[in-house]
This record gives C-alpha cells, structure tokens and sequence, in this order.
C-alpha cells in the first residue's frame, strides 16, 4: 500500500471555502490561510453560539505500544463513516507538535485512506498557532526576567521561579539551563529550563478558553514563581496578560482543514495527554457541536491518560460530556500487553490476546464508571487472524459491550460503516449520565487517590516530602478545589512503563505538583517523566527533505 504522504499529495482536494459552506460557513466567516486551511472567526463563532449541541462521540484507546493503536486513524475514519450515512458529522483533533513529528510517534493526521490534509502543513508549521504559544510563553520569560534585572519590585526570589521557557522541539540539552550570565549588563543569573511548547501551561490556557477575555484572565492568574517570603506571583502581577493575549489573537481562533473524503475538520491546541490535559480546544468543539449533528474528537494517549483528562478537566469546561465513548484497541496491542515481544506479533497467539485483554478490560470498567455508554473499536491490521478478532470481539461482548471491526486505513471510510451505524444506535438506544470522578471540595490527596485507585488500578499513593509540602502550600494559597491533571507514562497503567497489561499492587509515586492556575488544574509528576522529551538515536526527521519543487519527502 502507499505511504501517508504519497495518499496526502495524491488527494485532489476542495477549496476550504466550499467545505465551510458545507456546514453553513460563509467566505466571509473565514480568515484564509491559502488554498486549503482556513480560521474561524469570533463573529462566526457567536452566530452558531445559541443553536442546540450536537452529538459528541469520545474516541480513546488502550495503553499505546510500539505496535501502534491508530486511535487518530479510527477517529478521522469514523467521522468520514458517519458522513457516508448522510449524517452530519464534524472531525475536532489535536494539532501535531514538531517534537514528535521529527522524533519518532509521527504526525497526528491519521494514516492511510482517513487522513485530515493537507497533512505536510498540518504536521509542519500550519497556521502558525504553536509559533505564537512559543512567543507568549517566552515573552512572559523574558517580561520576568527584566523584572527582576529592573529593580525587582516584586521581590521575586530567582531561586524559587517555576516558570520555563518551551520550544517546540525534542532537545533535552535544553532541560537545564543557566540564564543571566556574562555580567551585570546580561541580567541575574538563575537556573531556568525549557518545555516542550505543548507541556506549557499557554497551550492548556488557550485550549480551556472559552474567549478572548476569559484567556486575558487566566493568562493573569499563571503563577511564574514565589517572593522572597513565599507568596505567589502572577502573570497578572506582572501585567503581562494583556500583551501575551495579544500574541494569540490568531492561535486562539480554531482551524479547519479537511479529510480525503472532504469531511470538514477542526484541528486547534495540541497539549500532550502525558504531561499536559491531552484535548483540542474548547472552542473548536464547542463550535463544532453547534455545526454538525455529530462531532467525533479524540483525546490523546490511552483512556487512563487523555481519556480520564478529557472527562474530568475538559468537560467541565466544555459544559457537556459525550453522548458515547470509543475504545480503540488492536489485536496486536493486546497481544503486547499480554506478554509478547514486537517482532512476535504477526504470529497468531490467542493466549497472549487473551492475557492482553485484561487491559482493555479496565479501560472499558474505567470509561463505564463515569456513566457513559462505551463501544469498543477493533483497528484491523493485516497480519490479524479470524481467530484473533473474532476472539476479541467475544471477549467485549462478554462485558457486555458492543465490538465492531473497522479497516478505515486502507478501506476509508467504507471501513468504518458498521461502527458508525453501532455508534448512532448506541446514542440513540442508551443515555449519557455523566458522573465525575470526583469533587472540587475533595482534597487534594483525594482526587489523586480516586486517579490511581480507581483508574489505574493502583493500591496507593506516595507523596515525596516536597510533595507533601507542596499540598499544605497550595491549601493554603486556596488552591484545592482544582482538579488534578496527572503526568504518568502512556505505556502503563502504573508509573512504570515497563508494567504492561493490568498491574495489580503496585505504588504511584507522586515526586511534585506544579500549580496551573491560569488552566485550572494542579499538575501531579509521577515517575521519571520528562515536560521535554528527548530525540531517538535515530529520529525521523533524518528521513525527511524536499525537493527542488517544494515537494514533501519522507513525512510518514
């Protein structure tokens, strides 16, 4: 079969302008970005705000593995699917981060025949929104380090700022750095580090927005450090919010771009689901549920991660929950997860899938208890057996949950029919009740145990010194109504990434918090995982170039 990109640069797509009056968006409504990439405007988006929701479909997966889940193939294929049963359906995906791109998971347009596209700008530099969450968030590094070369009003101690630099790459040379040095001129020296531009708390705040004034005032409640006597500083203190949201006047205004099978598609924020909240914008789906009759987004990682962000940090926000929740797994994940090594997996084994199954099992418990109606979507590879699928689909029916194979990387959106028909009889037959996990009055340790108990299956928390510290700290500054985003290995239930399947007994570590006011949660650091990743030995970006014509080589 051909590659991502030789499918993408094959595809004769429509002018955005049409695929906008498909969903009853004016040329008027778009601010264009070419041929084929277009952003919402604020008028477009208050003129659709008084019309009813559509339906929102959830779109998760098991624990990821090298062998690869396609959870953003299934997505984009699911909603082509439900377009091809003459329903309206909208897409509302992440956007790539060059980091991954050019290190080793690669884009997140989907693959083979469910792609949105055109998928080299998206996975490159797009509209230029992870550009200017770059400049906010650095701008706001070097408004506070002036501060403090300027006399230092505040009183900010430089041993005690918690606020880094991002670029959006894998550098880990960049993890620890020294700023300030090379005489008084040069400003105060101080350890300082960068992130990658999606862990930065700009990226959650402007993917939690629900406008332009709400992003002014959470920006203003950012905390980038402690005075000398251990208050908090802000962002606002600094007065700083209004020129950061200047620099996202543009970012904050959801992109559209399109499928192969030209179902429209918003595709707005990109934080990652390990160490940030993992979900696309507030605002993309909120303008997308007031579009289409249904709108399928993803969240990113396995459901443990984004899946469990998604429910209890987005949709509050969001002010609604999903209408239906999709597992994606595949048989040689499972298999992974039940024991066998990467280079066994295109052997038949039904033991090791039945091990492996323990895993999707909890996700399904998982999803189950938030009251949500839950199916299950099998991402057929070709090296699956009959045998092994139809296995897997009698071990979700078993649970009492509906399994459907979908083939949408190399069938399209034919692939996915059966789903979308088992997606559509589900919302219509069976009644979203959404519960949450927990609280806002729970305390701070108990949102974090119903995490690990009740998600990951974990026997109990650990809380370091400063962890524990950290929670008198934040009760104090007042901080404990907010939820807790959890920055965990995706390879594991546990923060172990080498436990696979569905570990029982074991210990979540929490080493840190970092306090998110401006997005609305307590970051919990578990484990060794890093905000700045690192490249592989052999990155993928070694494999890319372009031609004496522009044209993309080697992206997938």
């Amino acid at each position: 079969m051909k590659s991502d990109l030789e499918i993408s640069q094959e595809t004769q797509l429509k002018p955005i302008i049409r695929v906008a009056d498909s969903i009853g968006i004016n040329e008027d409504d778009l601010e264009l970005y070419g041929k084929y990439k277009a952003k919402i405007n604020f008028t477009t988006m208050k003129n659709f705000s008084k019309k009813e929701d559509g339906r929102l479909v959830l779109v998760t997966s098991i624990n990821p593995t090298p062998a690869g889940e396609g959870k953003s193939t299934v997505t984009v294929g699911l909603g082509d699917a439900l377009n091809q049963l003459d329903k309206k359906a909208v897409i509302a995906l992440r956007e790539p981060s060059l980091g991954p791109v050019m290190g080793i998971k690669g884009g997140a347009t989907g693959g083979g025949y469910a792609q949105v596209l055109p998928m080299e700008d998206i996975n490159l530099h797009f509209t230029g929104d992870m550009h200017a969450i770059t400049s906010a968030n650095n701008a706001l590094s070097a408004l506070l380090d002036n501060h403090i070369h300027q006399g230092n009003e505040l009183g900010i101690d430089p041993r005690r700022v918690i606020w880094k630099r991002v670029v959006d790459l894998n550098d880990r040379a960049l993890r620890n750095v020294i700023v300030g040095l090379g005489g008084p001129i040069q400003g105060v020296p101080r350890e300082d580090g960068f992130d990658i531009t999606v862990a930065s708390e700009i990226m959650a705040i402007l993917c939690l927005a629900a406008d332009l004034d709400d992003l002014k005032a959470r920006l203003a409640r950012i905390v980038i450090g402690y005075t000398y006597d251990r208050r908090p500083v802000t962002a606002g203190d600094l007065k700083a919010e209004g020129s950061l949201a200047l620099l996202l006047k543009d970012a904050i205004k959801p992109n559209l771009v399109q499928t192969i099978y030209g179902t429209p598609a918003f595709i707005h924020g990109g934080p990652f689901a390990n160490i940030a909240h993992g979900c696309n914008s507030v605002l993309a789906t909120k303008t997308a549920l007031k579009i289409a009759d249904y709108v399928v987004t993803e969240a990113g990682f396995g459901a443990d991660l984004g899946g469990e962000k998604f429910l209890d940090i987005k949709v509050p926000n969001l002010q609604k929950a999903p209408d239906t929740i999709v597992i994606v797994a595949t048989v040689r994940a499972l298999k992974m997860h039940g024991g066998l090594d990467k280079a066994e997996l295109q052997t038949e084994n039904l033991e090791a899938l039945h091990k492996g199954f323990a895993n999707l099992k909890r996700h399904i418990r998982n999803m189950r208890s938030y009251k949500i109606p839950v199916i299950v979507a099998i991402n057929e590879f070709v090296t699956d057996t009959e045998a092994e699928l139809e296995l897997l689909k009698e071990l979700c029916e078993k649970e009492g949950v509906i399994a459907k194979r979908a083939s949408v990387w190399e069938n399209g959106a034919e692939g996915g029919v059966e789903l979308a028909k088992a997606v559509v009889e589900l919302i219509d037959t069976k009644d979203a009740n959404y519960v949450p996990l927990y609280q806002s009055s729970d305390s701070i340790k108990s949102k974090v145990n119903a995490v690990v108990q009740k998600i990951y299956g974990g026997k109990e928390v650990s809380f370091s010194k400063k962890a524990e510290n950290q929670i008198l700290e934040f009760e104090k500054n007042g901080w404990s109504d907010l939820p807790i985003c959890m920055a965990k290995t995706q390879y594991s239930f546990s923060d172990d990434p080498t436990l696979l399947g569905a570990p029982e007994d074991f210990t979540i570590t929490i080493r840190e918090f970092v306090p998110k006011l401006g997005a609305g949660f307590l970051v919990a650091l578990t484990g060794d995982v890093m905000t700045m990743p690192g490249l592989p030995k052999k990155p993928a970006a070694l494999n890319m170039n372009v031609t004496n014509q522009g044209e993309v080589v080697g992206l997938f």
